[in-house]
C-alpha cells in the first residue's frame, strides 16, 4: 500500500514529521523524515534505549501525524549494510541543510546511525 499523495507533498515541503512508535504511547514526538526513491525513512538521533525507534524494533508500528492527518505505519530496519544507507545520508544533507540543521545532518549522516534506520511502510488512516 502507497503512502497518500498529500503526505508526500507534506514532506517535501516540511522538515518535522511527527511520530509515535508502538501502540501504548500517547504523544508524538517531531523527528526529521527523508524520502528516497519513493521510500520513507527516519533516524533515531539519540540512539537510546526507549525510544520511537525501539518501540517499532518491539511492536513494528506506530502512527505518522503531519498537518492534522494521522496515518498508520508499520516500521521495519533497515540493514546497516544496505547501499540504501548512502542514498538517506545524501536526502538528510540534501533536505537538512538549513545553517541551524546542518551540523545536526552531518552527524546523523555518520555510519553509526546506518544501524538506527527504520523504514515505514503505510498501514491505513486512523
Amino acid at each position: 500500500m502507497e503512502f497518500p499523495t498529500h503526505f508526500h507533498h507534506y514532506l517535501k515541503a516540511n522538515t518535522l514529521v511527527r511520530i509515535k512508535g508502538g501502540k501504548s504511547r500517547d504523544t508524538f514526538l517531531n523527528i526529521w523524515m527523508v524520502e528516497v526513491d519513493n521510500r520513507i525513512f527516519a533516524r533515531s538521533w539519540n540512539k537510546s534505549h526507549k525510544s520511537w525507534f525501539t518501540e517499532f524494533l518491539t511492536s513494528g508500528c506506530g502512527q505518522i501525524k503531519y498537518g492534522r492527518n494521522i496515518i498508520n505505519v508499520k516500521g521495519v530496519k533497515l540493514d546497516n549494510n544496505d547501499p540504501l544507507n548512502t542514498l538517506i545520508d545524501k536526502e538528510y544533507l540534501n533536505k537538512y541543510n538549513q545553517k541551524e540543521n546542518l551540523k545536526y545532518a552531518e552527524g546523523i549522516s555518520q555510519p553509526e546511525y546506518a544501524d538506527y534506520t527504520m523504514e515505514f511502510l503505510y498501514d491505513g488512516d486512523e
